[in-house]
Formats: C-alpha cells, structure tokens, sequence
C-alpha cells in the first residue's frame, strides 16, 4: 500500500484580536486511509505572548497513513479558542486545510473564520461576551453547507510539515 508520513509542527497563531490563544486540532481522511501511527488529534496548549501578536505553539504533529487511493487526502482541523483573565473561553476560528500532495518541506497558512450570526447576536456578543459557535463543528469542514454561514474573517494558524510519500509510484501515482 502507498504511505503517507507528516512530520512536523503547528507553530501558532497570528493575526487574532486578542492574546492568550489556544488550538485545538484534527485530521481527517477518507475511508480508504488507514492511521498506522500517530495521535490524529489534539489540543495545544495556551499562549499568552506580551510583546509579539504571534502565540507560540510549536506542537508537534507525527502522522503515518497508509491508502489505496488519493480520494479524502489528509486535511487539517483547527478550532482556535482564546482564553480571558478568568478562564473562560470563547471561538475565535474555524480553519482547514489539505496536507500537502507532494513530497518535502511545507510552511502553511491556514486562514481562519467564525460564524457572527445577526445583528443582534453581534451586539449581544459584543456586551456579554461569548460570541457564536457551531452546533455541529463538522459543519465547519463540511464546505457544501457552510455557504450559508455569516462568517467574518480571523487569523491563521502556522504549519511547518515535512511530508514524506512511499510506494505511490507502485500504485501508478505520479507527483
């Protein structure tokens, strides 16, 4: 069978409204992959940076999949949350993206986005605190529906992945 190896690290996040930042992760893949090794998902843990607006994670990601096809290639999950003085928290983004197809070093972006809902819930929000989430997170991945969201834009969370691919050329894949 062809593999697939994802070696590397999420960096952080940037570009947020506030510090004291955490992620929460996942990887998803179709029905013909197979997780030989690794965790597939997890949680970093909380940065508060005082002089940077760039939360340092550097969390670790170690991956081995095996497939018998390319249909569902790998794709990231991220939930961003942000933590204020009292421990509460509070969304901050949704975010997704593919692990890279082709063999090497990766730096990636991922762009992130959360649901504002109605004018009053944006005021409520705003007063309160809080702010909307997602019922269903899979909603979040699941790109037929999310069009009918009202989103607005967040920040994005850094990756550095080396991706290393064995025994697709056997299976007629070239890259």
């Amino acid at each position: 069978m062809a593999e697939v190896h994802i070696i590397g690290q999420i960096l952080g996040g940037s570009d947020f409204p506030d510090n004291s930042l955490y992620c929460k992760w996942s990887l998803s893949a179709g029905s013909g992959w197979r997780l030989l090794q690794g965790i597939k998902e997890g949680q970093t843990h909380v940065d508060n940076p005082t002089y940077e607006p760039f939360a340092a994670w550097s969390h670790p990601i170690d991956l081995h999949y095996t497939t018998k096809g390319l249909q569902g290639w790998p794709k990231f999950n991220f939930e961003v949350w942000h933590q204020d003085g009292f421990g509460r928290t509070e969304l901050y983004g949704y975010g997704s993206c593919h692990v890279p197809a082709t063999p090497g070093f990766h730096e990636l972006e991922c762009v992130t986005w959360r649901p504002i809902g109605s004018i009053k819930d944006q005021i409520t929000s705003y007063f309160v605190g809080g702010g909307l989430q997602l019922k269903n997170p899979e909603l979040a991945i699941a790109n037929s529906e999310s069009y009918r969201l009202k989103t607005v834009s967040m920040g994005k969370v850094h990756l550095r992945l080396n991706i290393i691919l064995r025994n697709f050329d056997k299976y007629g894949v070239e890259f």
